[in-house]
């Protein structure tokens, strides 16, 4: 199976999409339904998450397996700390591996109920991502992103700290993705200070974290989970659409496309967007930013 950075390093943009572990029979159809319909779009990987707190686990290892099994897409596992020991990450790394996917996103994640609340490491598990990042290489030939945060970590106590142990994670991965951000520059400030200190983005390469608005209060429980500030602007941008859903939905794909159309135009060559496991929204910006393939 192909490594995530093997089809990042390509000489020409691209994308990949996340999707949501589904809570429901009804979600899961719904889910394949947009992964089918994002599969001719060609990404450079697709990806399942966690729920909050680690919760979904079994969940998301299925699907990513039979991502695996029975698609063309290049599937990447996630994995967290939170809530597991050594021995249950050692189990799911193994679940992973048995079924071909050799590509892990190792996050720390967040404490099950309050996100922002404090952050206790299992008995018998890990303190930092960096750990887990170690232990996923332990175990077999992985590639291995990390997560990043445009806005600083919500738990360094200052900047420079931040970067510190940002540029330590990330000389020990393959590749990163940020958390979504509201302000283009954020991310591009992180990427260039991320470059200063030394690191080689054409080999580690960061990925700015998109996702369409569809729903503004779908985005402000996003932000409040992250423990972000939704700006005023974006706020003031969407309010006169209120109560239509189709208008935010329009006004969504126009912000996305227009950030997106930035940050290539700055010279990043890899987008990842964020689902909410609806395919529509994403292929619009596709197709706005000249990444859907042109069918022969």
């Amino acid at each position: 199976m192909k490594s995530v950075v093997d089809r990042l390093r390509a000489k020409r943009p691209t994308f990949s999409v996340e999707f949501f572990p589904p809570k429901s029979a009804e979600a899961e159809r719904s889910l394949w339904q947009a992964m089918r319909e994002l599969e001719s779009t060609d990404p450079a990987f697709v990806s399942v998450t966690y729920g909050a707190g680690g919760t979904s686990r079994d969940t998301t290892v299925r699907i990513t397996g039979q991502i695996a099994a029975n698609t063309t897409l290049l599937p990447v596992g996630h994995l967290t700390a939170v809530n597991h020991s050594i021995a249950e990450l050692r189990n799911v790394i193994g679940s992973y591996a048995a079924v071909g996917i050799t590509n892990v996103l190792a996050l720390r994640g967040d404490p099950p109920g309050d996100p922002q609340g404090e952050w206790v490491q299992h008995p018998e598990g890990l303190l930092y991502a960096e750990q887990l990042v170690d232990l996923v290489q332990e175990l077999g030939d992985f590639c291995v992103g990390v997560a990043a945060y445009p806005q600083g970590h919500p738990r360094s106590p200052d900047p420079d700290s931040d970067l510190r142990y940002f540029v330590q994670k990330l000389r020990r991965s393959d590749f990163a993705i940020s958390q979504i951000f509201f302000e283009v520059d954020e991310f591009l400030r992180l990427r260039d200070r991320v470059a200063a200190a030394g690191v080689d983005l054409d080999e580690t390469p960061l990925l700015p974290g998109l996702m369409p608005i569809t729903s503004l209060k779908g985005i402000q429980r996003i932000a409040e989970l992250a423990n972000m500030t939704v700006p005023s602007w974006l706020l003031d941008r969407f309010a006169p659409y209120e109560g239509d859903a189709a208008a935010i939905r329009e006004a969504g794909v126009e912000l996305t496309t227009q950030d997106s159309q930035r940050l290539l135009a700055e010279g990043v060559n890899a987008l990842h967007f964020c689902t909410l496991n609806k395919s529509n929204s994403t292929r619009d910006v596709l197709a706005n930013i000249g990444l859907l393939p042109v069918r022969s």
